[in-house]
């Protein structure tokens, strides 16, 4: 026994240092670090995303309330904060992704889908994948070609592209798995939110209802790539069998042919899973086309718009839903952020979710039942007066713009007073910090039909909206007392959601459009803003404890990690999305960066980031006649505007302000509209929707436009000019096209 005893201990021994030395010999950051920690993650680590310092999910956890248990970084320590290292992305367009961390490994993504894995040691590129969209793609994306962050599970990194596909990556090497289109392209379909990973399941949803889609979302299998369950939010054709029983009873909810129109619904981004109840919380997105006149013309609650709907993980089968807006016709979506909390309300804990939706009311929900627990305005609110206890809106009588002959001011704007830019919820405080609007916008609603026909604002490049386009018509009843829809400014609120009130708030002057949340225990909100400011402020009261210029617009929300022990703090800058497109509020818009910081980091600003000049108001003189000045009017605001937008001679934003041409862009109109010149940039060619003549009309109002700025006129002045034009263009004899 003992000699075998004496044969066997040393074999143990040299097994024990043989395996200890392969380990330590793993280089972090090689493939096979990379295959090691990325493969660990599975469904029990991501139910206790919380315990380690990585950030494995969109949300950071399965209740995405953004709120980090790391506290190096806290009230005494920020001070020394610094920068670590920057990373130059290559790219420009907005970038609204949240970073995925494993152990030192960061998944992002950026414009046209394009996903990257970085080595958070060395703050380098470890692999890129570009997915190839086809850039006239890019036509179809409502508000830029974005993309809100990638999901890890098993090994494998997936994404939804802005084409609909559904894409397995090896965490790795960045090689494809599997790919599965998503949608179907004989529609307006595309892909910017993030996928969410529940039990084993890869859940994507989609956008489009701007355009004709009607929403669903789907699990596919994240091993194999089959598909495991759809759930459609709207009903379908009548007259075919529905997809599951619940659609049939949402169809007594909606009249007139819908389904012709795709009905909207789109889910594009809130997808929260909720491991304690099995439930799956979709937030669904507004009506198509917006004018509920049009799609649904004597009324209803057209269900499932505008609601939060919970679904059976294992089979998305229908659980209950909660309509936020009923009948929506505002763009009114409920695809804002949706945080999961444990709440005590009147001495009772509740298992609650909370949304500050795009219609102004903040809501607290059971979400066990779908119950609605409280609610009230966030933000300025004029098109409902109140919620009543039932949680539905108590409506205002102008709000539904129903008169033809005038414009409605309503509040919240389409941009809602809430966007995707992500809230976050302090376990500690108790508050949820909103990145709120206080903006408004224009409606008008037309008597005869135009779904898919080239009539209203948008329509040139397939929207159905129903933003008013006729600058002549008079402002109607309530318009009064709305924001004024020329100058949006934003909020970062402090939100007390047991009693409904703000507790404190940050004003954001210059607009609306800024960054997502991050909150922590150490009692810290960290948000970038369009201005390029990246500010940490005290969660407690709003005060401001740090910031850093970072020189370009932020609109992505940031994350807090620890690699080898130390915490870090990032966030990806790139100047984009809706807004983004037309406006800017920082001297130039540079290519997408990743920035992150650690105490102590000695790290410069990189030194590439200069301002080249500036481009000013065409000098060229506008040569052309009133009536030819409303003609382009009326084409720029059905081709050009949803990109190029309507902040005339503000310089622009991702994408140029056409006043702000070169000469040589003019002189190259018709090669650039006409013919593609520029579609490899993402710009369409309208040679099948535009003659020459009609580019001359666009040329001669942006001419217009531009000299009338230059000489000093303030934009009320332009504005009233130029609906005087349009008049003029829309009661004069209208010449035939060889489009018509």
């Amino acid at each position: 026994m003992n000699d075998l005893i004496k044969f066997v201990i040393p074999i143990f021994i040299c097994v024990f240092l043989l395996t200890n030395c392969q380990e330590e010999t793993i280089i972090k950051g090689s493939t096979d670090h990379i295959k090691s920690v990325t493969n660990a993650i599975d469904d029990s680590t991501l139910i206790n995303a919380d315990i380690d310092g990585d950030w494995l999910t969109y949300g950071g956890n399965y209740q995405e309330d953004r709120y980090s248990t790391l506290d190096q970084i806290n009230k005494e320590t920020v001070k020394d904060l610094s920068l670590a290292w920057s990373l130059d992305l290559g790219v420009r367009r907005g970038i609204e992704a949240s970073p995925i961390v494993v152990d030192g490994i960061m998944y992002i993504t950026g414009p046209w889908s394009v996903v990257w894995a970085i080595d958070l040691r060395k703050g380098e590129k470890i692999w890129e994948f570009d997915p190839e969209v086809p850039r006239d793609y890019g036509e179809k994306a409502c508000c830029d070609v974005v993309n809100r962050g990638v999901a890890l599970y098993r090994g494998a990194v997936f994404v939804g592209t802005i084409d609909g596909r559904l894409i397995s990556l090896d965490a790795a090497t960045g090689g494809v798995n599997w790919e599965k289109l998503t949608v179907d392209r004989n529609r307006a379909y595309t892909i910017t939110g993030a996928p969410r990973i529940a039990k084993g399941n890869v859940l994507i949803g989609n956008g489009g209802a701007e355009y004709d889609a009607r929403g669903y979302v789907t699990a596919y299998d994240a091993q194999t790539g089959e598909q495991v369950w759809r759930f459609y939010t709207v009903p379908g054709d009548p007259s075919k069998p529905f997809e599951n029983p619940i659609l049939e009873e949402a169809a007594k909810t909606w009249t007139g042919e819908w389904w012709k129109y795709g009905g909207g619904g789109t889910v594009w981004d809130a997808i929260v899973y909720d491991p304690e109840f099995n439930s799956i919380y979709l937030g669904v997105g507004n009506g198509s086309p917006w004018d509920q006149l049009q799609r649904s013309p004597e009324g209803g609650d057209n269900l499932f718009l505008s609601s939060i709907v919970a679904v059976d993980a294992d089979d998305g089968s229908y659980k209950w839903h909660f309509q936020t807006t009923p009948g929506d016709t505002w763009d009114y979506t409920s695809t804002q952020p949706i945080t999961l909390a444990d709440l005590e309300i009147d001495g009772v804990m509740r298992k609650v979710l909370m949304q500050a939706p795009k219609n102004g009311f903040f809501y607290v929900i059971d979400r066990t039942n779908g119950e609605f627990i409280s609610g009230s305005a966030y933000t300025q609110v004029n098109w409902a007066t109140d919620l009543d206890e039932n949680g539905r809106p108590i409506e205002a009588p102008f709000a539904r713009y129903k008169n033809p002959g005038e414009n409605t001011v309503i509040a919240p704007g389409a941009y809602g007073g809430h966007n995707w830019q992500p809230q976050a919820f302090n376990r500690e405080t108790k508050l949820m910090y909103i990145p709120a609007h206080t903006a408004s916008i224009t409606f008008s609603h037309e008597e005869e039909d135009t779904y898919n026909e080239v009539e209203r604002g948008g329509s040139g490049t397939g929207w159905n909206v129903s933003y008013a386009d006729k600058l002549y018509k008079p402002f109607g009843a309530g318009s009064a007392g709305a924001p004024d829809p020329m100058r949006p400014m934003g909020r970062t609120i402090a939100f007390d959601p047991v009693q409904q009130k703000e507790v404190w708030a940050v004003e954001h002057p210059l607009t609306h459009w800024n960054g997502g949340i991050l909150t922590t225990k150490a009692g810290l909100v960290l948000q970038g803003d369009a201005t390029g400011q990246f500010t940490i402020y005290d969660a407690a009261d709003g005060a401001k404890l740090w910031q850093k210029d970072l020189l370009t617009g932020i609109i992505a929300p940031p994350i807090t990690y620890t690699v080898d022990g130390e915490q870090y703090v990032s966030v990806v800058v790139g100047w984009g999305g809706i807004v983004g497109l037309t406006r800017k509020f920082t001297k130039n818009v540079h290519p997408g960066r990743i920035f992150t910081f650690k105490l102590g980091g000695d790290a410069a600003m990189p030194t590439d980031m200069v301002n080249p000049e500036v481009a000013s108001l065409t000098t060229l003189p506008y040569e052309g006649q009133p009536l030819e000045v409303g003609r382009g009017l009326n084409l720029y605001i059905k081709y050009c505007l949803t990109c190029h937008g309507d902040a005339f001679g503000a310089g622009g934003g991702a994408l140029p302000d056409l006043t702000h041409s070169s000469e040589g862009v003019f002189k190259n109109y018709n090669q650039i509209v006409l013919e593609g010149a520029l579609a490899a940039n993402g710009m369409p060619n309208f040679g099948d929707r535009l003659t020459e003549d009609e580019v001359a009309d666009i040329v001669h109002f942006v001419k217009y436009t531009s000299e009338t700025l230059r000489g000093g006129a303030d934009p009320m002045t332009l504005l009233t000019n130029l609906a005087g034009m349009q008049y003029m263009a829309d009661t004069s004899p209208k010449e035939p096209s060889i489009k018509d």
